[in-house]
């Protein structure tokens, strides 16, 4: 059963991102929302983090902290609130790492 775990917080303030990625399974995903998607950005300590891993970052937090999608890593999907909401259906679970 597939999963998609949800990560609002900065990697850099609380450890949230660190649990949902060590739970992670084969065919789960990862959506960085609100302060997480710092984690995504290229060469921040954080990043290593999301290596081989199925993530997605919220456009509209990218957009709302100045962050153009070129400071990604390399492999991270955006996603508009129509993605997020098709995320949600195509998992069988949604786990909040709040």
């Amino acid at each position: 059963m597939a999963m998609l775990h949800l990560v609002n917080k900065s990697p850099y303030d609380a450890g949230n991102l660190e649990t949902a990625t060590a739970y992670m399974q084969g065919g789960d995903t990862l959506l960085l929302i609100e302060d997480a998607i710092y984690a995504a950005i290229k060469a921040g300590k954080a990043s290593a983090m999301l290596a081989g891993k199925n993530v997605s970052v919220l456009g509209p937090d990218l957009a709302a902290r100045g962050i153009a999608e070129d400071k990604l890593v390399a492999g991270i999907n955006i996603v508009d609130y129509a993605g997020f909401v098709d995320l949600v259906e195509a998992n069988d679970k949604v786990q909040s790492w709040l």
